[in-house]
């Protein structure tokens, strides 16, 4: 059988193909902690592969109401498309064989890319951050450092505005042509802090001018008449789109990337 036709990642077609496209489940990714199904989508003679997210599937989470987290990633997207860095795939709320559920365009992972990690010693070498001690297969422990990295540090500063309480390594995606996706966004927009990550190595940094910009517009988006802040009414409460016009303030005031708040274990365990 020859390969789907590749739709390029945030374009408006990929969007139409997910949201009215025929869903057809191919498998079930097994290791994920909720239903994660394998699908392909075809609509108008074009056809792509994507993940499908029922909101059935969910396993109940103490901090974070039932029935959301589809809902929590399709905001991540609308927020990162805000942004205009393009971090998230393409991502819809839509009904699918399982119910309601999130759908977001497969992307094929580049391999050996070197975001992530483990050193001697207890300083990174340049081009790398540190991140933390963890334990090294040999018993020992050993430095956890991700790389200096653009695209990493835009990241850092999206999970910041949408309080990601979990980004771990494994959620992290390069693709082709030097693209970076997160993906995996359902534990976010609680009006708590919980930002929980494997990117600190800027933490206490100013932020840089563009991130400072990108800021800037967000706040005029979430604004009560902002595009932004009218999407994200039908996907999170109104005291999480008030949290997140703070986190976006505050982040604005402070002029720093974010620190851990000591409060909440601020490394995703397992880390990758």
């Amino acid at each position: 059988m020859s390969a789907p036709e590749r739709i390029p990642p945030r374009s408006v077609t990929a969007a139409e193909l997910l949201s009215r496209g025929e869903l057809t489940v191919r498998g079930q990714i097994r290791d994920a902690s909720n239903a994660v199904l394998y699908c392909s989508v075809t609509h108008e003679g074009q056809e792509a592969f994507c993940v499908y997210k029922p909101v059935r599937g969910e396993r109940p989470l103490w901090d974070f109401p039932d029935g959301t987290l589809a809902q929590r990633e399709v905001a991540a997207y609308e927020v990162s498309e805000a942004t205009g860095w393009g971090l998230v795939p393409t991502t819809v709320l839509r009904d699918g064989p399982f119910g309601e559920g999130m759908c977001q365009l497969w992307i094929e992972g580049e391999p050996g890319d070197g975001l992530l990690a483990l050193v001697d010693g207890e300083e990174p070498e340049d081009g790398w951050k540190a991140i933390g001690f963890a334990e090294a297969e040999d018993g020992g422990t050993a430095l956890l450092v991700h790389a200096d990295d653009q695209r990493l540090r835009r990241l850092a500063v999206l999970d910041a505005v949408i309080n990601n309480a979990d980004r771990k390594g494994g959620h992290l995606l390069p693709a082709a042509g030097g693209r970076l996706y997160g993906i995996d966004h359902g534990v976010t927009f609680n009006t708590e802090n919980k930002l929980r990550t494997l990117l600190w190595g800027w933490a206490g940094e100013p932020l840089t001018p563009e991130a400072l910009d990108v800021l800037a517009n967000l706040r005029k988006a979430l604004d009560g008449a902002g595009t932004l802040a009218r999407k994200l009414a039908g996907l999170i409460t109104p005291a999480e789109l008030d949290a997140t016009r703070a986190r976006v303030a505050a982040l604005l005031e402070s002029g720093r990337h974010p620190e851990p708040s000591g409060e909440w274990p601020a490394i995703p365990w397992p880390p990758v």
